[in-house]
Parts: C-alpha cells; sequence; structure tokens
C-alpha cells in the first residue's frame, strides 16, 4: 500500500520505518527542513535502538522516503497516518493545535480517497473533529474515512513492540475501513481487536492510566515497607505470582516520566473533568508520582541533614534506560532541587547528556564516564538503570568515591552486594547498607 505518515517525530519515525519494513511504500512528511536532510542522510534523530538500520535498509529499497512537501507526500497516498504530538497545555489538557494544522493541510492536499488515520494519543472525539474540520475545508470533493489506531511503543524497545506487540487496536466507521487496516498489518502475528472509533481512543488513555497506576501503587507499598522492615522486591514477587496481578509494572522505584504517562494521566483527568467526574484515584497516582520523583533527596536529608557543599552524582539522566528521552525525567526535578540546597551536581548519561543540558540547571556538569562522575563524589544519585550502571563494580566504587554512599532510585543492586563490597547503601522498599551490616 501508498502510505503518508505526518510528524516524523518518536512515534511518526517509527510507524514509518517499520510499516516500510513490512513491504508498504512509505513517505514521511515533516515540516522542518532540517530534519529531513537528517533523515535523508540515514540519520536518526532520535536513539532507539534498531530503528536506524531499518531505516537505511528501507531507504536503499525504495520504499521509504522523507519530504517536506505535504503535495508530494498525499499526492498517492492511500492512507495517511497523523502522528504528530499533542503536548500538554497548563490545565494538563491535550494541546490539539497541531492535529488541526494538519487536518487543514490534508484538506487543502488530498487529490483522492484515502483512510485517515490517527496514531497520535488524542482525547475522545478528536477523530470525529478532525474528520469534520477536513471535510468542511476539502479542495477536492474526495471521500475520507477515519480510523483510530492508538499506538503502545515503550521508548527503548519501540520497533520490538512494532512487530511482537500484544495487540493492535483499530478503532473505525465502516467494516470497510477494517479490512483495509486489518490488510495493512496483516503480515504482523498480533492479535488485532476492533472497536468503535471513541471506545479505542479511549483504550490509549485506560491503559497507560492503569500501567501509571500499578506504579504508583507499588511506590507506596514501597513506603509502608521501609518503615515495616519488609522488603518490597520480596513483596512485588509475591504479588505477581497471582495471575489477577500479574508481574509487571511491579517495580518500586523514583516514580514514571517520559512522553507517555505524565501527559495522558493528566489528560484524562481532564477528560473526566469535562464530563463532570471527579476522577479521585488518579487524582492520587499524579500525585504519588510527583512525591516519589524526589524521595531520594529526603532520604539523603534524612542521611546527612544537609546536602550543602557536597558533591553529587546522578547516574542516569533520561526518564529510561535505552532513550534519550529527557520528558518528565526524574533527573529534572532532582537536579533542581539539589541545586536549590546547595549542593555541587555532576551528571552522567550513556546518551542523554546532550538533551539534559537543554532542561536541567546550568549549574550541572556533565561526566563522560561513569568513573568521572563518580570521582571524588560525596554521595551517587541512581536515576536510570541503565545496563552500565547495574553491572558497576561496587568494590571499584568505593575507591573512586570521597565516601562510598548510594542512593538507589532504581534498586540495582542486592543487599548483598552493596554490604560485600562496603557501600553504604539507600535504596527504595528495603532496608539500608552501611559498611558490612543492615540497618532499618
Amino acid at each position: 500500500m501508498n502510505i503518508a505518515v505526518i510528524g516524523t517525530g518518536y512515534v511518526g519515525l517509527v510507524t514509518g520505518v517499520c510499516l516500510s519494513e513490512l513491504g508498504h511504500r512509505v513517505i514521511c512528511i515533516d515540516q522542518n527542513p532540517d530534519k529531513i536532510s537528517i533523515l535523508r542522510d540515514g540519520i536518526s534523530p532520535i536513539y532507539e535502538p534498531g530503528l536506524e538500520p531499518l531505516m537505511i535498509d528501507n531507504m536503499d529499497a525504495g520504499r521509504l522516503d522523507f519530504t517536506t512537501s505535504m503535495e508530494e507526500g498525499l499526492s498517492s497516498a492511500e492512507i495517511i497516518y497523523i502522528t504528530v504530538g499533542t503536548p500538554p497545555r497548563e490545565d494538563g489538557s491535550a494541546d490539539l493545535s497541531h492535529i488541526s494544522q494538519v487536518a487543514d493541510e490534508i484538506a487543502a492536499h488530498l487529490q483522492k480517497e484515502a483512510v485517515i488515520v490517527i496514531k497520535s494519543t488524542v482525547p475522545v472525539g478528536t477523530n470525529e473533529y478532525v474528520k469534520n474540520r477536513i471535510e468542511g475545508m476539502l479542495a477536492n470533493p474526495v471521500r475520507i474515512r477515519m480510523v483510530s489506531n492508538p499506538e503502545f511503543l515503550r521508548e527503548g524497545s519501540a520497533v520490538q513492540d512494532t512487530f511482537h506487540g500484544d495487540r493492535i487496536i483499530i478503532g473505525t466507521e465502516d467494516e470497510e475501513s477494517a479490512s483495509i487496516m486489518e490488510k495493512l498489518y496483516s503480515h504482523l502475528q498480533i492479535p488485532v481487536y476492533t472497536t468503535d472509533i471513541r471506545s479505542s481512543e479511549m483504550i490509549k488513555y485506560a491503559s497507560n492510566a492503569f500501567l501509571a497506576t500499578k506504579i504508583s501503587f507499588m511506590n507506596e507499598i514501597s513506603n509502608v515497607c521501609e518503615k515495616l522492615g519488609a522488603d518490597v522486591e520480596s513483596v512485588a514477587i509475591g504479588m505477581g505470582l497471582d495471575k489477577r496481578i500479574g508481574n509487571q509494572f511491579l517495580k518500586a522505584g523514583i516514580g514514571y516520566g517520559g512522553s507517555c504517562f505524565p501527559k495522558d494521566t493528566k489528560a484524562l483527568m481532564q477528560i473526566a473533568g469535562n464530563v463532570h467526574y471527579d476522577f479521585k484515584l488518579l487524582k492520587s497516582v499524579i500525585e504519588v508520582n510527583a512525591d516519589q520523583q524526589t524521595i531520594l533527596i529526603g532520604k539523603a536529608l534524612e542521611r546527612f541533614g544537609t546536602v550543602r557543599g557536597k558533591r553529587i552524582a546522578l547516574l542516569g539522566l533520561a526518564f529510561k534506560p535505552n532513550t534519550d528521552d529527557m520528558r518528565e525525567a526524574p533527573s529534572i526535578a532532582i537536579a533542581r532541587h539539589l541545586i536549590n540546597l546547595g549542593a555541587e551536581v555532576i551528571g552522567y548519561d550513556p546518551v542523554a547528556n546532550g538533551h539534559a543540558e537543554h532542561v536541567l540547571p546550568v549549574q550541572v556538569r556533565y561526566a563522560e564516564t561513569l568513573q568521572e562522575a563518580l570521582w571524588q563524589a560525596d554521595v551517587g544519585f541512581i536515576l536510570t538503570e541503565w545496563a552500565e550502571i547495574c553491572a558497576l563494580d561496587l568494590h571499584q566504587v568505593s575507591l573512586w568515591m570521597r565516601e562510598a554512599v548510594l542512593f538507589d532510585g532504581r534498586n540495582c543492586f542486592s543487599l548483598g552486594q552493596a554490604a560485600a563490597a562496603g557501600v553504604e547503601y539507600h535504596s527504595i522498599g528495603r532496608k539500608s547498607v552501611a559498611k558490612e551490616r543492615l540497618f532499618v
């Protein structure tokens, strides 16, 4: 099929590249000429394992191209994906200005019948709004059909998720559109669930809100475990053995971040508010996450009394491993708070240092290696569970630091590892380790 993908952000680029890998002819459209130039050179502007080689292979095969021209991109398109951003407004609601702009561009340049697929995360009712807007402005009287096809990609494993996901959700207004979309994805051995458009739009928000709820619930449990002397990781294993609960998203830590959970939970709160429903549970989920992001600072203040003048190494800056995405990363709030408390902060991330410089306080310095970050540091905060960080030799860490004190927001090490290495170790929902003994 001939496919146009409008928007080459995270979702758009991954979607376009993977559809071309399935054998479709894909042209990705973006109004940023610098980005299009980089993409045409075979360079991915985002860090996503496995994406760039696929992009290059499909460009070489003639199945994938990039353009700034909406006219060129839509000229032969049978299916048009809308993948532009829907950033949050101040009140938490989704900003649909980019969606509206794209609808106007489609109306001005569409020459033939097409299926328009909204893959961006949008409030319930947006597909209807877009259809009405396009039909009201069409330069040429052609038929359009709307499809809601939400994405469930995890940054750091998006290519894997595209080809081996749990489900494909298709929201349609007619059986013909559903048949076209099922044919489009026919090479993927993934269950397809077809429903109405409004339910499809809601599935995306409900899924992310539920996962965020599991995360915040476990973080609350971890805080109780610390006070009772229980081990949250043992608790999580015991819970996860119950098939009704499952073992996913039960890992305690310093909260969720990224482009989806923070934005989508707030947007769903606003959606509920628009129909006069007070979503109390989700409100608490958001509050718990905000508190959890800075919990390591509270632990450090309890341990030292003050962090003024202390050199603190932040290990991992991206919101999760295998991505350079800094959106809503806990490192942002932590760095700001530490700077305000008078600490000297040095950060390290295997791939996100460059992006971090644009969002962390200007006082933060950056290291090129873990050793440089920890060298003569008074305290280390582990914020992202990169494989490189989890593989650290704690015996070596104790030699690099002035005083081997680690606050681990991702529970990367066992208590036994820390004790054996003589590292003072404070984690989430577990006992702390001081030298070679445990204390609560």
